[in-house]
């Protein structure tokens, strides 16, 4: 079943490439043949590449913050954010080298970010080194605005995460803070609620 199941994914991506390349003229079937072989392979490291973004997201961190501002990292070359927390506390964290397709991306979003609150995606990358050390990377961010709105179903996962994936526990701390079943949530409604998960989880 696996193997039918790459087969035709395989199979969708050359029907793609082949109406991405468009009618094949006559007597130019090879030179055609070829250009639906070179975009049917773009297409496919196109999907790996995603795929591993999404799983990336999947298993991200996510925290609220404002962000101040964005700088490159002389030493790294990365994209380097200071983020100011709901409660005060000053954090950064780093975007990929900024020569590299990626964290370009994400360094010009960040950039027409400053100044606003977003919702940080966040892993943990390993640095080289004998040491079991980590470098805090963002994986993506997402706009809120100038007033921090945090769309609810974005919210309501972050108290679930905050409440260990407990259902149950998740929606007594979203009661106890008083937010509403439906509509955006405001940065302190949102810290508010995922405080009382954590504690109950605590």
């Amino acid at each position: 079943m696996i193997i039918n199941g790459v087969e035709n994914s395989h199979y969708s991506l050359v029907i793609a490439a082949a109406q991405a390349a468009g009618p094949c003229p006559a007597g130019e079937e090879a030179a055609w043949g070829r250009r639906v072989h070179g975009l049917t392979v773009e297409l496919h490291l196109i999907a790996q590449q995603a795929r591993q973004d999404i799983e990336r997201l999947e298993s991200a961190r996510t925290f609220i913050a404002f962000l101040e501002k964005v700088q490159i990292e002389e030493s790294s070359r990365r994209g380097l954010l200071t983020l100011r927390l709901p409660d005060g506390e000053s954090e950064s964290i780093r975007t990929e080298q900024k020569e590299t397709e990626r964290g370009r991306m994400l360094i010009e979003r960040a950039r027409s970010l400053e100044g606003r609150w977003v919702l940080i995606y966040r892993y943990n990358e390993r640095k080289a080194g004998p040491r079991n050390q980590s470098v805090r990377m963002l994986a993506h961010l997402m706009d809120l605005g100038v007033d921090g709105a945090v769309p609810s179903t974005t919210a309501k996962k972050m108290v679930l995460q905050e409440a260990a994936g407990d259902v149950a526990r998740a929606q007594q701390a979203w009661l106890a803070a008083g937010l509403p079943e439906a509509g955006p949530v405001s940065v302190e409604q949102l810290e508010q609620a995922r405080t009382a998960a954590r504690e109950a989880a605590g």
